[in-house]
């Protein structure tokens, strides 16, 4: 998806933000976008972890 943008897209998307939300909301914009990330990230991992079983598991099955 974002492979499709190219670097002139990424660069106005960029100048539209800072027009946009200004110089000194970007910083809070970026932490709060980073932050989300990181939580979903986290999130997907132990999802994907808590529905393979472990080895363990596996054994008490049998």
């Amino acid at each position: 998806m974002l492979s499709n943008i190219g670097i002139p897209g990424l660069i106005l998307v960029l100048v539209l933000a800072l027009i946009i939300f200004g110089p000194s909301k970007l910083p809070e914009i970026g932490r709060a976008f980073g932050t989300t990330l990181k939580e979903f990230k986290k999130s997907t991992r132990e999802l994907v972890s808590d529905e393979q079983p472990s080895e363990e598991k596996k054994k008490e099955l049998l």
